[in-house]
């Protein structure tokens, strides 16, 4: 093959050669690309951009690190790699679809079903860590607006706000025993149902509420843009005894909310609805 290439072209044919089992391989390579993987060199910087991609991997998700053990991490992430090398200069964000990859990997199904899902969280908090900055909104915002017309107001999520919820597996548990108490058994024997979690950074530094199906409801549809009071009827039709004034005051204390956004329309009671200041 002709060794006169484009610059993309050069970068794309390397990266591939990069990228196979068979580091000696050079099966339809250019030829100047061939000439380099032909050194020996070649292998040598193979190895540390796998290395490099498979310490991201592993880095990403610390709260596995305790469950599997480093040499398990590491050898599930050498297969990931492989899989799916890196496609863009900075690893920052590099290994998100790993736990789909672990929802896949038969030792995890067989043993572990629930691995994956705490490596969601793990991925939920670098991506609340990793958002755009706003001014939270105070509880105050909420008790200056007209209690005919506040469930009629949409609440807008902060920017760093995530969460989810998992039907069959406590995951937030797992995770915030694996992630950061130095003794993973602690506290009550667990309870195996499903968990969901919050996490927000109103001060710059993450932090993380459990959450029920209806809050995770309710925040879904906020971000649908839904007004508080359809989004309440969301959560109430999850939990008919769920506490809006009680989920509501402990969301705002950690920064969930950016924006209360008015807007005319129905009036509506504000009998579910008495946030403290």
């Amino acid at each position: 093959m002709t060794s006169t290439l484009s610059l993309s072209a050069f970068q794309d044919a390397f990266a591939a050669a990069l990228a196979r089992e068979d580091v000696a391989a050079t099966i339809g390579l250019p030829d100047v690309v061939a000439a380099l993987v032909a050194q020996p060199a070649f292998a040598v910087y193979r190895n540390t951009v796998r290395r490099g991609a498979i310490d991201a991997v592993q880095a990403s998700y610390p709260a596995l690190l305790p469950l599997v053990g480093e040499e398990w991490l590491r050898a599930a992430a050498a297969l990931y790699v492989q899989q799916q090398p890196p496609t863009e200069p900075s690893l920052l964000r590099y290994g998100r679809g790993f736990a789909d990859f672990l929802d896949r990997f038969e030792p995890v199904t067989a043993e572990m079903p629930y691995l994956g899902d705490v490596a969601r969280i793990d991925v939920l908090w670098s991506d609340c860590h990793l958002a755009a900055d706003a001014p939270v909104l105070e509880a105050s915002a909420l008790a200056a607006c007209p209690g005919t017309q506040l469930l009629d107001c949409r609440l807008k999520l902060h920017p760093a706000a995530r969460w989810r919820w998992f039907a069959d597996v406590p995951a937030y548990t797992l995770w915030r025993r694996h992630r950061f108490e130095a003794d993973h058994s602690a506290g009550d024997e667990l309870d195996w149902q499903g968990e969901g979690v919050l996490l927000t950074r109103p001060e710059g530094a993450v932090q993380s509420l459990p959450l029920d199906a209806a809050g995770c409801a309710f925040l879904t549809a906020c971000a649908d843009g839904a007004p508080l009071a359809c989004a309440a009827a969301d959560a109430l039709e999850a939990d008919p005894g769920w506490n809006l004034p009680a989920s509501l005051s402990a969301w705002l204390a950690a920064g969930a909310f950016c924006a209360l956004e008015r807007r005319a329309g129905a009036v509506v009671s504000t009998t579910l609805l008495e946030i403290p200041t």
